[in-house]
């Protein structure tokens, strides 16, 4: 599958460089570029990307807004936010816009490419340090309030399959590792969704890692 791409960059020297990068691998085809986040929108309608990455420091709108929008008026396209931002505020702030992964701009390139390619896979990509010391700050709190908060109705199996989700597997992944079927993958994400009212695999993950379900 052919990963057709917006990039989104008030910088065009950085534009290049990702252009330079992303144009050099088979599944990605970029269609459009842009330095504010109207022209991104306006290329959301036309160039049709099945993913938009893109800065949060555009000077027109945050990324932030501009990710909700895109979602917005366009669901299927999955955006990828590059940031220099790694502060707790920005990252749940673009999972709650919508975004299916976040990374730093100081990032190697394999690692933006897996973000990619995860959610191009309907994942989300959550980048290892970053997804870490969030990890740690939750886990940090009062074990007994976590531990009574952590279970939700949710039963031992729902919990694992919550865990592996949260960490970007695929049902087809996680009924190998639980050895149980697809299907039954499939009815237990629908009951976790159910319980704790999610509408989406970006709220699923905000979830885990706010309750300590994701191991540092």
């Amino acid at each position: 599958m052919t990963i057709r791409l917006l990039l989104v960059d008030d910088h065009a020297v950085v534009r290049s460089g990702l252009r330079m990068l992303l144009e050099s691998q088979a599944d990605v085809e970029i269609v459009g570029e842009a330095g504010t986040a109207a022209e991104a929108l306006e290329l959301l309608a036309t160039a049709k990307p099945d993913m938009i990455l893109m800065d949060i420091g555009l000077p027109d709108m945050s990324g932030i807004e501009a990710a909700r929008e895109v979602k917005r008026r366009r669901p299927e396209t999955a955006v990828v936010a590059l940031t220099i931002h790694e502060d707790e505020e920005y990252f749940f702030k673009m999972l709650e816009a919508g975004a299916s992964g976040y990374v730093p701009k100081r990032a190697a390139p394999e690692e933006l490419l897996n973000a990619i390619r995860a959610a191009a896979a309907g994942q989300v990509y959550l980048y290892p340090s970053l997804a870490k010391l969030l990890v740690k700050d939750f886990l940090s709190q009062d074990q007994e309030t976590k531990s009574a908060r952590a279970l939700d109705g949710l039963t031992a199996r729902e919990q694992e399959v919550l865990a592996l989700l949260a960490e970007g597997a695929s049902n087809s992944q996680i009924a190998g590792k639980l050895e149980i079927s697809p299907k039954t993958v499939a009815r237990h994400r629908e009951n976790i969704m159910r319980k704790l009212n999610l509408h989406s695999r970006s709220e699923l993950v905000k979830y885990a890692i706010r309750k300590g379900i994701i191991q540092a």
